[in-house]
């Protein structure tokens, strides 16, 4: 007989309805072993056996992260491909000889229409617009849903449908159409229902997860950005001068199945097993008077010897003598609520600069490789994936620095100072050869990606539990949309403003990359001071309290 259905209350693995927190998130675990406790961890080992799934909390942790980075990584290797086919669309047809098919001195007679013209890299910037306009305007309605749907549903179906528009795309390629419109409404809508997987992983992960190593854990997960972005290449690579079509088809088909696969195995709250929900924050957190920092009140500066997806560092078992009651569940936060969290708004407007930065390497660092160092469009699209392999070390590399130091703005703020020369180095001799060539891509992609992938996740997920919503944790998806929507609007601005820039010379586009750099770091700059404020206090602190002790050992002799 399972342990659920004895005399013994003890939720871990049987699937239930969402119920709200049985304890605050502020309030601190039980330490003294109680003879409920050791009845609970007794039946907590029983549970464990005799459980359908087998699963235990730490279990479901790692299932949800794994689950969550396939699917965000098959969200990014679907935008990808439209990168990589650019330089197909306009190729050097010069380079392929004389038209085969008639006597046209035509150089563009390879090209696909309606990219054939002068203005291509126009055309091209209102593709990328078309999507990333739409992208930002639905994410600030894609959090509002993702707080009042189903999870599961609202990730599987946004992904579902994300197959099918980049699907469309790739079709144009065998329906041989060669209209604007059609491609432009086709970015619209794929961008619209994108925007639903970003607010929906986050959110699951948040439900998951404690603060105490997220910025670790997640500057790891985040590395699903760049290793769809990386997927996404290589895979449109493979057909991108045979059959372009295929380079969005193929992607279409992942993303697809993954939806399905999420339809049928996420799970979105602790809650819904049987496990008890994280501790977002300290029991100290709430006991804090007014005025002090947020580095002095973070609890991630306290560190866990436990490992990552360890149940004793991050929650509680859910155990009691009599069968609970079903509560309230708190409502979701409002759209200006979210506004009034403290950090939201000054991390949501670097995040605009920071993406512009990124998403403009995004969109055009393949034609910008070709145009330059005059590689083919394959060969380029392979180059350009190293600045995603920065981007994974530098997610990772800015969470760990983050967790350890206890200061996300700090972090963000010192690799974006560094990045703006990096960036300027690497136009000028970027190109000088390919292992000069290897290593900037790399070095820049970090640092232009790690402050990125930071405020996207960590940050997020930070505000989204901050102590003021005094633990409810409904805010997850709204806080996260207005901070990836904030960004996504620096996201469109980044390649229209390239593709606007680049005919008067690719000089201009790193100068607006290196201002933009310049201008998020400097709208960080009072949450910096507040957390170097945070630091000293400690550490006036600590010296006070070695000289206490120090003069209490000497009037001991």
């Amino acid at each position: 007989m399972h342990p659920a259905e004895s005399g013994t209350a003890c939720e871990v693995s049987l699937p239930l309805p969402r119920r709200g927190l049985s304890t605050p998130l502020g309030s601190a675990p039980q330490t003294s072993a109680t003879p409920q406790v050791k009845q609970c961890q007794s039946c907590v080992r029983a549970s464990k056996i005799h459980s359908p799934s087998g699963f235990d909390l730490a279990g479901y942790r790692g299932l949800t992260l794994v689950l969550t980075f396939l699917c965000y990584t098959s969200y990014h290797l679907s935008r990808k491909p439209i990168s990589i086919v650019k330089s197909q669309l306009h190729p050097n047809c010069s380079a392929l000889g004389p038209n085969p098919h008639n006597d046209s001195n035509s150089s563009t007679w390879c090209s696909w229409a309606p990219f054939d013209g002068d203005n291509y890299k126009e055309l091209f910037g209102a593709l990328d617009n078309a999507f990333l306009v739409a992208y930002a305007i639905g994410m600030f309605i894609s959090g509002i849903f993702g707080e009042r749907l189903p999870l599961r549903y609202y990730l599987s179906g946004g992904m579902v449908l994300s197959g099918l528009f980049t699907a469309l795309f790739g079709l144009g390629y065998f329906w041989d159409i060669h209209v604007l419109w059609y491609f432009i409404v086709v970015q619209v809508c794929n961008g619209l229902v994108q925007t639903t997987g970003w607010p929906s992983v986050v959110a699951c992960i948040g439900n998951w997860f404690g603060k105490g190593k997220r910025g670790l854990i997640m500057g790891i997960w985040n590395s699903h950005t760049s290793v769809g972005n990386i997927l996404g290449s290589l895979i449109a690579g493979v057909w991108v001068s045979s059959a372009w079509g295929l380079s969005f088809i193929v992607p279409s088909i992942i993303i697809t199945t993954m939806g399905i696969i999420c339809f049928f195995f996420l799970v979105e709250y602790p809650e819904d097993v049987g496990c008890s929900p994280p501790l977002h924050h300290m029991a100290s957190d709430e006991a804090d008077a007014g005025g002090v920092t947020s580095s002095e009140k973070d609890p991630e500066a306290v560190t866990s010897n436990e490992g990552p997806l360890s149940v004793s560092s991050q929650s509680s078992v859910d155990c009691s003598n009599s069968p609970e009651e079903p509560t309230e569940e708190p409502e979701a936060i409002s759209f200006l609520g979210a506004l009034r969290i403290p950090g939201v708004v000054e991390f949501s407007l670097c995040l605009l600069f920071a993406k512009l930065v990124s998403y403009t390497f995004l969109y055009w660092l393949p034609l910008y490789i070709v145009n330059v160092a005059h590689f083919g469009a394959k060969e380029a699209g392979d180059l350009s994936t190293l600045f995603d392999v920065g981007g994974i070390l530098g997610g990772i590399f800015a969470g760990l620095i983050s967790d350890y130091t206890g200061g996300r703005a700090t972090t963000c703020c010192v690799m974006l100072v560094v990045a703006a020369p990096m960036l300027f180095l690497y136009n000028h001799i970027g190109q000088n050869g390919i292992g000069t060539s290897i290593a900037m891509l790399i070095v820049c992609g970090a640092l232009v990606n790690g402050p990125y992938a930071l405020i996207t996740t960590a940050v997020s997920a930070d505000l989204g539990t901050h102590e003021s919503l005094k633990g409810n944790a409904k805010a997850l998806s709204t806080v996260t949309a207005i901070i990836d929507g904030t960004g996504s609007i620096g996201a469109a601005l980044g390649p229209l403003l390239a593709g606007l820039i680049s005919p008067t010379g690719w000089n201009n586009v790193f100068y607006m990359l290196i201002a933009a750099d310049v201008l998020a770091c400097l709208l960080l700059a009072r949450v910096v001071v507040k957390e170097v404020r945070g630091w000293c206090g400690c550490i006036a602190r600590k010296r006070g309290s070695s000289v206490q002790l120090t003069e209490s050992v000497l009037d001991g002799k």
